[in-house]
């Protein structure tokens, strides 16, 4: 793994492994607060007294970090849930410049506890966020009606395609409570299809910098798909 700089100055990982970046060179920091914050977290919580967040993908933990500060600065209780196959190393995670573009008190620390803390059991990081994550991925992960966002942020589907699955969706849709949202940075044909087979109903979003369009599925219940 190597660390890359993006467009807005914020770091990600080039994998060896997969031949790609864990973000969009226009911006890690930049798709993340579009997609997953503002898309996902922010739209989801609003007017709701807490949320639970499941992350296919918790990867470089910007992700993770983000809500964290998010949930904190929102007043919004949240616990999150990261699946991650492959986890970095310690010392790949404490090289990334997150915790010093967003000048949090103790963000490297805190960071760092995200990367450092015992897998399968929740860790409370604050009053408004607890964490837990789980080395596996979402292939073999199988909850119902547990979670109320869900972000979905595997490898594209020309690297990962086996994550992109039909059977990986409907696990993920019954993973969702009723009006579950799920969102993610890939907008291809085929992936919405997909969604639509298994019963979300679709909004096409303008997409992060570098991208046309992203998506957002909702669970929906007999309902139409746009």
């Amino acid at each position: 793994m190597a660390l890359i700089l993006t467009n807005d100055g914020s770091h990600s990982i080039f994998s060896e492994h997969f031949g790609a970046a864990y973000h969009s060179t226009f911006g890690a920091v930049t798709e993340s607060a579009h997609v997953f914050i503002n898309a996902g977290f922010l739209f989801k919580a609003k007017g709701q007294g807490g949320v639970r967040v499941l992350e296919a993908g918790f990867g470089s933990g910007l992700n993770a970090f983000m809500t964290m500060l998010e949930a904190e600065k929102s007043g919004i209780n949240t616990h999150y849930v990261g699946l991650e196959a492959y986890p970095i190393d310690i010392n790949t995670a404490a090289a990334l410049n997150y915790p010093a573009l967003f000048h949090a008190p103790e963000g490297e620390r805190r960071f760092l506890e995200l990367h450092r803390c015992a897998w399968a059991k929740p860790h409370i990081q604050s009053p408004y966020f607890t964490f837990e994550k789980r080395q596996t991925d979402i292939r073999h992960f199988s909850e119902e009606a547990a979670f109320d966002l869900i972000y979905f942020d595997a490898f594209d589907p020309q690297i990962q395609a086996e994550l992109w699955s039909g059977d990986v969706f409907k696990n993920m849709y019954r993973a969702l409570k009723p009006e579950g949202v799920l969102v993610t940075y890939c907008a291809q044909g085929a992936f919405r299809r997909t969604l639509k087979q298994v019963g979300f109903t679709i909004e096409r979003l303008q997409g992060a910098a570098g991208k046309f369009e992203m998506t957002r599925a909702t669970k929906r219940d007999n309902a139409g798909n746009q």
